[in-house]
């Protein structure tokens, strides 16, 4: 018996030293524009799954057919990389990360690290889906689970009015007025 809570113990104790977790930091909306190089309103029209890193680990290579750019330009197609996917049986999981399909449209924070493909900044928190609503026609912008407020800890709150989803057109007006005044307050 005791052999037994020995091996367990060591089992434990490998698999805790090996353990990783993903933390994700709220990002304020201001940082968030400010820190992202390319801001992109598109639609998905690809996205596939491949290997990395010699076959240890799959991340999902996502194609956006740009509409518009509300900041920088990386031309009518980018394609960037998000961590986990999924290969026939194998699947890695990355926490934090969101999944995609063609047919989304969206406005994606891009951030890049020299020659490779770009990647979203703060995982989902740079990712704002875009759907059409039911009753007016109208297309709104619907912000990330998570967005920071400068200098505030706040719970995540089921319902939350600052949530809800934006037009469009003031959600473009509100990021070119983020960057025209970096440096000053407002946020969402």
């Amino acid at each position: 018996m005791r052999r037994i809570l020995v091996s367990v113990f060591c089992c434990v104790c490998f698999l805790c030293a090996h353990a990783s977790a993903t933390v994700l930091a709220p990002i304020e909306f201001r940082q968030l524009v400010t820190s992202s190089p390319v801001i992109v309103h598109g639609t998905v029209v690809d996205v596939r799954a491949d290997w990395v890193d010699g076959r240890r680990a799959v991340e999902t290579f996502v194609t956006v057919e740009a509409g518009d750019y509300l900041k920088g330009d990386l031309g009518p197609r980018i394609t960037f990389k998000v961590p986990g996917g999924q290969m026939g049986r194998y699947r890695t999981v990355f926490v934090g990360a969101p999944t995609f399909q063609t047919g989304d449209e969206l406005v994606l924070f891009l951030k890049s690290n020299g020659p490779s493909y770009p990647f979203i900044t703060g995982l989902s928190q740079g990712l704002f889906r875009i759907v059409t609503d039911r009753t007016s026609g109208r297309r709104l912008v619907t912000p990330p689970a998570v967005v920071g407020k400068a200098g505030v800890d706040e719970r995540v709150v089921r319902g939350d009015p600052s949530r809800r989803p934006v037009p469009l057109d003031d959600f473009r007006t509100l990021v070119r007025e983020m960057m025209s005044s970096p440096a000053q307050g407002g946020e969402r």
